[in-house]
């Protein structure tokens, strides 16, 4: 039932696509694209203006903008990727992250879910879900997120549009420190995209659905399965609720498949699947 409401999903979005009329420019040439590649990497002060001149000089007309778009694409140097590794390892204690997820929905509406979670322990601090993301909606989950200035000292996020100016405005309000990843670069908030591959996994691709009520629900469920039940192999293999040495974890109760079905929501049981003990 779910693999057929996926199908429908991606035909029913795949006629709309196709029905609207194509607009906008031809796609540049593969000698085009290496050219803009290569001027990036000789010239790394160069923006897109002067990239763009460069270009007419040589007798490609190719508008600025999509200059511009193919220079977020560009390979990059590694080494500033190890210094962002080094700083993630450093300050892991004083990090949070927060991101945005889809689940599509029985009516193949969009559910968008927004989530912050810790490194220290990848414990997830506050969650809910939406159809109509804001900007302000965003700040002021935020508010409920760090309320009585527990808030970390720095908190990453990426460049999505629905931040707008009013959210990085409110997190230095919280004395809190924004860093923004690099323009597509998931991998540099790899804690949130990591806890989504988990839910992804182990809930939404078990389950339809129905509305944000129903959907937040269910992730309520999974959250208070993930905080006390699963096992994380950060550290001694504990839950993020039981951080204790693994001989306490090895003394405590171990976990059976009853006390896992007790957070388990009603959907995931109705499919059969179970979730994995260790």
């Amino acid at each position: 039932m779910v693999r057929w409401h996926r199908s429908g999903f991606a035909l029913y979005w795949r006629v709309i696509s196709r029905a609207r009329r194509v607009i906008g420019r031809k796609r540049i040439s593969k000698e085009v694209r290496n050219l803009i590649f290569q001027m990036v990497a000789e010239n790394p002060i160069w923006g897109a203006p002067w990239i763009h001149g460069e270009l007419l000089m040589l007798g490609f007309d190719i508008s600025e903008r999509t200059i511009s778009r193919w220079m977020k694409r560009a390979p990059r140097d590694p080494e500033p990727a190890k210094r962002w590794l080094t700083f993630l390892r450093n300050h892991r204690e004083a990090i949070a992250a927060m991101d945005f997820f889809t689940v599509p929905t029985i009516t193949f509406g969009v559910l968008y879910c927004f989530f912050v979670n810790s490194h220290d322990r990848r414990r997830i601090l506050h969650f809910n879900v939406t159809e109509h993301p804001t900007s302000l909606w965003i700040a002021q989950q935020l508010r409920e997120a760090f309320p009585f200035g527990l808030a970390p000292r720095f908190l990453i996020l990426d460049r999505d549009a629905k931040y707008g100016l009013e959210t990085p405005a409110v997190v230095r309000s919280l004395r809190i420190t924004p860093v923004r990843t690099s323009f597509e670069s998931p991998w540099q908030n790899g804690v949130a995209e990591r806890w989504v591959s988990s839910c992804r996994r182990a809930l939404l691709d078990h389950i339809i659905a129905v509305n944000g009520r129903h959907l937040k629900r269910l992730l309520s469920e999974y959250v208070c399965y993930y905080h006390e039940d699963r096992t994380h192999q950060e550290g001694a293999p504990s839950s993020i609720l039981e951080h204790a040495s693994f001989a306490q974890v090895q003394r405590s109760r171990p976990k059976t498949q009853s006390r896992l079905t007790r957070r388990m929501c009603p959907a995931v049981l109705a499919a059969g699947f179970k979730f994995p003990i260790c």
